[in-house]
């Protein structure tokens, strides 16, 4: 183990769950989102697609009002908390991610969850994993017939993703390079370069450029305690 790093930042879809979908045509890595567009139908999708489209030319002021055109396309289409809360059930935690985290405990590390997912897909790690942080860019709130009546969202992809890191190193006192990162997404290259150890988990190509390792596995066959020895 790397004596050095203290702090370790995990994302969350694609790297300790599962990828979640594959209809997903846009840019944007699939997602939970895209799970929920999915099962709402055709024209849920297709709607949720082109919010994507908007994303790529940069026609938002940022990743909040995206997320607001999206929980507008839930509601247009009927979300209720019974669906919801089975998709977020639903999606795998890939194959080693218990074991990895019991052994980072085990070794005193501390731990950091943050996504532009949802809150209750990030409390269901935070609860399984005993991480330390857990941050999420949205919480869904229900009436108690299961409709959908408020959100509370946080800016914590992107950028926003960034602020929360330096955030919690500083709460620990701590520098860049006592800190480390696991992701997989082209949109995880900020927060690799932000700290002084990053592993690309089966990895975009862009960000296993700027990471210091990369695990690269078979489809069907990631072991997510392959990490472990880079740390």
């Amino acid at each position: 183990m790397n004596k050095k790093i203290k702090l370790i930042f995990f994302d969350m879809e694609g790297t300790i769950f599962e990828k979640v979908s594959k209809l997903s045509k846009g840019k944007i890595a699939p997602s939970a989102w895209t799970r929920l567009a999915e099962h709402l139908g055709k024209d849920a999708l297709e709607e949720e697609e082109w919010t994507k489209e908007k994303w790529n030319n940069d026609e938002y002021a940022g990743y909040v009002e995206w997320m607001e055109d999206t929980i507008r396309i839930h509601q247009k289409y009927g979300l209720d908390q019974k669906f919801f809360e089975k998709v977020m059930r639903s999606i795998k935690y890939h194959q080693g991610v218990k074991e990895t985290f019991k052994e980072l405990k085990k070794q005193g590390y501390k731990t950091a969850l943050i996504s532009g997912g949802f809150k209750a897909q990030a409390d269901r790690a935070l609860k399984d994993l005993k991480i330390n942080h857990a941050f999420a860019a949205c919480e869904y709130l229900w009436n108690r017939n299961g409709k959908l009546i408020h959100w509370n969202l946080l800016p914590c992809d992107y950028e926003g993703k960034l602020d929360f890191m330096k955030l919690i190193i500083k709460e620990h006192g701590l520098r860049k390079n006592q800190c480390a990162f696991v992701g997989d997404g082209r949109n995880d290259i900020p927060f690799a370069q932000a700290v002084g150890l990053s592993i690309a988990f089966n990895g975009a190509p862009e960000l296993q450029k700027v990471s210091t390792y990369s695990v690269n596995q078979k489809k069907n066959k990631e072991d997510f305690r392959e990490i472990l020895k880079y740390l």
